[in-house]
C-alpha cells in the first residue's frame, strides 16, 4: 500500500500529491493566464478538495503566482504548507537570470513574504544554484533567514547527486525539486539520496510536459484501460508508487483537469503495471526544458 502522506522536513504532514502555480501564469510564466477569479477559483478546489502543499516561485508572473496563492488561501488554514522559490530574476518571458548573492536571496525571499502575506514561509527553495557564488554562501543566507524565522525549511531545484551531498554536509535540507517523470529518470541517483535522507522529492513536470500525449500515449494506454483511468493519472500514480518521498505537485487551470489528478491518488498499480511502465524510459530523449524548473 502506497503512503499518502510525508512529513516534509520531519515535521510538516503533508499529502503527497499537491498542487503548482506555474500553469496559472501566462505562456512563458509570464503574465496572467485567463481570467485572475478562475485561477483563484482552482486554488479554493484544490484546497477543498485535501490538497495541503502548494508550490510556487516569485519568477511566476513574475510575483503573480505568489499574489494569486494569497488572494485566494489568506488566511491559510491549518496544516497547508506552502513552498516558494528565489534566486532566478525575470527579465522578459524568455528571460531568466540566476543570482544566488546572499544580499539579493534575502531581498527576493521578503518580497515573497510581502506577496504571500506571511510571516513565516514552510519551505524556501533555491530555484538554481549559482555558479557564481559559493554555494556555502547560497545557503548560508538561507540559513540565516531560517535562524530569523523566516522560512521553516530550505530546498533545493535542479541540483546532481554531488550537489546535494555537498549542501547536506553544509545545512538541513529538506526537500530537492527535480525533473523526473515516467519517460525522464536521470535524476534516480538524486532520488535515492532523498530516501536515504528522508527528503521530500517534488518532482517537476510530472506529467512529461504534455510528452505523455505523443507516443507515449500508446504505451501508457494499456494500463490506463485496464484501471479506468486516464494516462496523465498513470503517470501520476506511477510516481506515488515509485517512492514514498515524491510528492508530486502537477499544476493547472482547469477545474475538471484538477479533479482528474487528484483523483490519481486512488490508483493502486500492481507490480506488473510497474514492471510494464518501466520499459517506458527507453522509448523516448529526455528534451531540455526552455526555462527553469517549474510543477
Amino acid at each position: 500500500m502506497i503512503q499518502d502522506n510525508f512529513p516534509l522536513g520531519g515535521t510538516l504532514p503533508v499529502r503527497r500529491l499537491g498542487f503548482g502555480t506555474a500553469q496559472l501564469t501566462g505562456p512563458g510564466y509570464w503574465g496572467p493566464r485567463g481570467e485572475r477569479a478562475d485561477a483563484v477559483a482552482v486554488l479554493r478546489r484544490a484546497v477543498e478538495r485535501g490538497v495541503t502543499l502548494i508550490d510556487t516561485a516569485d519568477n511566476y508572473g513574475p510575483g503573480l503566482a505568489e499574489e494569486l496563492v494569497a488572494e485566494a488561501l489568506h488566511p491559510y488554514p491549518a496544516g497547508l504548507v506552502i513552498a516558494t522559490k528565489g534566486g532566478v530574476v525575470r527579465t522578459g518571458d524568455r528571460a531568466w537570470h540566476v543570482d544566488g548573492r546572499p544580499g539579493r536571496l534575502r531581498e527576493m525571499c521578503e518580497a515573497s513574504l510581502r506577496r504571500l502575506r506571511t510571516d513565516t514561509i514552510d519551505l524556501y527553495q533555491l530555484h538554481r544554484l549559482d555558479p557564481g557564488v559559493p554555494l556555502a554562501e547560497q545557503l548560508g543566507a538561507l540559513d540565516e533567514l531560517r535562524r530569523e524565522g523566516k522560512i521553516r525549511h530550505i530546498g533545493l531545484d535542479t541540483i546532481t547527486a554531488d550537489q546535494l551531498e555537498r549542501a547536506l554536509s553544509l545545512t538541513g535540507i529538506a526537500a530537492v525539486q527535480n525533473r523526473f517523470h515516467l519517460l525522464d529518470r536521470t535524476s534516480a541517483a538524486v532520488l535515492s539520496l532523498c530516501e536515504a535522507h528522508g527528503l521530500a522529492f517534488l518532482p517537476w513536470f510530472p506529467l512529461a510536459n504534455g510528452a505523455l500525449t505523443g507516443d507515449a500515449a500508446t504505451a501508457l494506454g494499456s494500463v490506463a484501460a485496464r484501471h479506468g483511468a486516464t494516462r496523465g493519472q498513470i503517470a501520476l500514480a506511477w510516481l506515488l508508487h515509485r517512492s514514498p518521498v515524491l510528492c508530486p505537485t502537477p499544476g493547472t487551470g482547469s477545474p475538471a483537469h484538477l479533479d482528474e489528478n487528484l483523483a490519481a491518488a486512488e490508483v493502486r498499480l500492481s507490480a506488473e503495471d510497474m514492471s510494464g511502465l518501466e520499459t517506458l524510459t527507453a522509448l523516448h530523449t529526455p528534451v531540455a526544458p526552455a526555462m527553469p524548473g517549474t510543477d
